[in-house]
């Protein structure tokens, strides 16, 4: 009793270095508890892709190929680091042969998709820019045609990765997220997405200008006020200048009807007789062949807008959903909020860019020009990159790449429809 009790007493007359003492063991303690549930994370993905790579294959079957573009400097450095010791092993032990590709340069990607050969599957590893770099390269070779029917998996390691909300469920664990994404590449579950052209480049999620996008990029500068530095960067914004309308023409085409999927099985081959007597029917009955048919005037629809910010989106965030039509959304927010309405609802959209504010103006169409007053005024947000400014066309390329997609996933997003 004794002993306790000199115990107290030294921690009362010690109280500053017990307190602090306490701080570092719990902070230590909390942090060994997050590595051991990392590494459980680890050898549970291992486990699980063993098991793939325990699968027989056929003696006229080979072994997949999948070819990787690593981005050594995405999520500051670390990627390199994130996908050996997350994503590598479960290839690995999954019996794939895996080449893997790092970028030296921003904008390299681009060049390699050029040179790139005939692989199985295509895995970019890195954040929202090395995914930007990779399917535009992919997309301007010659034989795009070809190219873009394989199958591509996105693992994400950068400090943004957009993308992976649509393919992969969420998580704030990091290790889990590089793991679930890689183990959906085993599975081989793939979601048709669609892409936007924006000459000179390609976009999956859009295009954003105006203030909201402008402010947001500002806000790291005001880190010294924690929590507050959003509504502050808004405010500040504000001050500057107030109204901060943007003009400028917009012509759009109408949604263009989605044609029916294509059947996933393969009908049985008819028998010999059928396909004989079939032969010979188109032998001694040649079938009329229709003149070709000119291609109707496209219809552009023109508008003179003003608005605080133009949003250009596919709809790729769930790329599941029934549609009738192909489309990209346009979104124009209004102009006549009040500068306190534009501090709240820039404090919601820093959270979530693409979402737009109450009574914004939404146009489906299949195509966009913008026509800006003059050029340089302001930039560009597409796919989370900054552009110049400039009078463009935006394309949509509908269903054009396959990603790899988490099952449980997938079925969360069809639940939701």
């Amino acid at each position: 009793m004794a002993r306790v009790v000199k115990v107290f007493r030294t921690l009362r007359n010690h109280w500053k270095k017990s307190t602090f003492a306490v701080c570092v063991l719990s902070y230590g303690g909390h942090w060994l508890y997050g590595k051991h549930n990392d590494n459980v994370l680890r050898r549970e993905a291992c486990i699980e892709a063993r098991a793939f790579g325990h699968q027989l294959i056929g003696p006229q079957e080979h072994l997949k190929k999948a070819t990787v573009i690593l981005n050594p400097a995405a999520c500051k450095g670390k990627a390199n680091r994130l996908f050996e010791k997350n994503a590598a092993p479960i290839l690995h032990l999954a019996g794939m042969e895996v080449k893997i590709v790092k970028t030296d340069y921003e904008g390299q990607a681009k060049k390699l998709m050029e040179l790139m050969d005939q692989t199985d599957m295509l895995i970019i590893a890195g954040g929202d820019g090395t995914l930007q770099e990779v399917i535009t390269g992919l997309l301007r070779r010659a034989d795009e045609e070809t190219f873009s029917k394989i199958p591509i998996a996105f693992i994400p390691l950068g400090c943004s990765n957009s993308l992976s909300q649509s393919l992969h469920l969420d998580s704030n664990n990091k290790v889990q997220h590089i793991t679930s994404a890689t183990l959906s590449i085993l599975k081989g579950e793939t979601v048709p997405l669609d892409v936007l052209q924006i000459k000179p480049v390609f976009a999956l999620l859009g295009l954003l200008w105006g203030a909201f996008r402008d402010v947001a990029c500002s806000i790291s500068n005001y880190w010294y006020l924690g929590p507050l530095k959003t509504r502050a960067a808004h405010w500040f914004s504000c001050l500057k200048q107030w109204p901060q309308t943007q003009q400028t023409s917009l012509s759009y085409l109408a949604p263009v009807p989605r044609p029916p999927d294509l059947p996933t099985e393969i009908p049985p081959r008819p028998n010999l007789l059928y396909r004989i007597y079939r032969r010979l029917q188109n032998y001694w009955n040649t079938p009329i062949q229709e003149p070709p048919k000119d291609p109707e005037p496209e219809r552009w629809e023109n508008k003179d807008i003003s608005t605080l910010e133009l949003t250009v989106s596919t709809h790729n965030k769930n790329p599941v959903k029934r549609r009738e039509a192909d489309s990209m959304l346009i979104t124009l927010d209004p102009d006549s909020l009040t500068a306190g309405q534009f501090i709240t609802e820039g404090t919601k959209k820093a959270l979530n860019p693409m979402e737009s504010v109450e009574n914004a103006l939404q146009i489906e169409a299949s195509a966009a020009c913008l026509s800006l007053p003059e050029e340089g005024v302001g930039f560009y947000d597409i796919d989370n990159e900054a552009y110049e400014a400039m009078s463009v066309e935006v394309r949509l390329l509908p269903r054009k790449l396959r990603f790899f997609c988490s099952a449980e996933h997938r079925e969360q997003l069809a639940q939701a429809q």
